[in-house]
C-alpha cells in the first residue's frame, strides 16, 4: 500500500512539473509568434496569440498544431498607393502546419473579423471627407466640402457600403451615395459624387490566403467578415 502511494505520489508530482513545462513552453511559443506576426504585417499596435490544445509539447515535435487564435490591432497596408487601416483583426487558424525552424507556419483554413471604424474609414477615402454611421446595417453618412458654382457647401448623403469585386482578383470595400440631394441645380450631382462615392481595398492588410467574404456597419464601424483556406501565419 505504501509503494503505491510513493507511485501516486510521483506520478502527481510529475504530472505537475510536466504541465508546469507544458505551459511555459506555450507562452514562450505564443510570445514569440506574435512577435513574427508583429514583424511581418508591420503593425503600429498590439499582437496577441492563443495556442489550443493540450498537451503543447506533443503539437510542436509533430509541427501541427489544433487551433491558434490571433488579434491585431492597428493594422496597416498601402494599397494602390493609398493607406489602409483596419483597428482591430481577429482569427482563428485551424490545422496549423509549422516550419522548420517554428517561425510560422500554414493553417488549413481560417476564419475570422475584422473592423474598421468610422475615423479609419475618413482617412482611407482620402478625399477630405467625414465618415459617420449611416443609421441602419450597411449605411453611412458621407460629408464633403465641395464647390459649385462659386459656391461652397457641405452637402451629407446616406450611402450604400458594400463588398465587391476588385480589378485583379479580391475584395474592395465601396462607398455610393444613394440619392445627392441638388434641388434640381444640373451638374451637382456629378460634383458630389465626385466626393462622396469610393473604392477602398483592405485585403493588402490582412494575412496571405485570408480573404474578405462580408460586411455590415453599425455605431462602431463597418465590421467585415474573413475566411480562407492554406492561409499563411508569420515566417512562412
Amino acid at each position: 500500500m505504501r509503494f503505491l502511494r510513493v507511485v501516486v505520489i510521483i506520478g502527481v508530482v510529475l504530472g505537475a512539473l510536466f504541465a508546469g513545462a507544458d505551459r511555459w513552453a506555450v507562452d514562450y511559443a505564443e510570445n514569440r509568434l506574435a512577435e513574427r506576426i508583429q514583424a511581418r504585417e508591420g503593425l503600429a499596435g498590439d499582437t496577441e496569440v492563443d495556442i489550443h490544445g493540450f498537451p503543447f509539447l506533443t503539437q510542436a515535435l509533430s509541427h501541427d498544431l489544433d487551433r491558434v487564435d490571433v488579434k491585431l490591432k492597428g493594422v496597416e497596408a498601402v494599397s494602390d498607393g493609398r493607406k489602409a487601416r483596419l483597428s482591430q483583426l481577429d482569427a482563428s487558424f485551424h490545422g496549423v502546419k509549422l516550419n522548420g525552424d517554428y517561425s510560422g507556419g500554414t493553417a488549413e483554413r481560417a476564419e475570422g473579423s475584422a473592423l474598421v471604424t468610422y475615423q479609419d474609414l475618413t482617412a482611407a477615402s482620402e478625399k477630405g471627407v467625414t465618415v459617420t454611421y449611416g443609421g441602419a446595417p450597411g449605411k453611412v453618412k458621407v460629408t464633403a466640402a465641395v464647390e459649385f458654382l462659386g459656391r461652397k457647401l457641405a452637402p451629407s448623403v446616406v450611402s450604400t457600403v458594400t463588398l465587391v469585386d476588385a480589378p485583379g482578383g479580391g475584395k474592395m470595400v465601396r462607398v455610393r451615395a444613394d440619392e445627392v440631394p441638388g434641388g434640381g441645380l444640373p451638374g451637382i450631382e456629378g460634383v458630389v459624387r465626385k466626393k462622396t462615392d469610393f473604392d477602398q481595398r483592405l485585403d493588402g492588410s490582412l494575412p496571405a490566403g485570408l480573404r474578405l467574404t462580408a460586411l455590415t456597419s453599425d455605431e462602431a464601424g463597418v465590421h467585415l467578415t474573413l475566411s480562407g483556406s492554406n492561409v499563411v501565419l508569420a515566417g512562412s
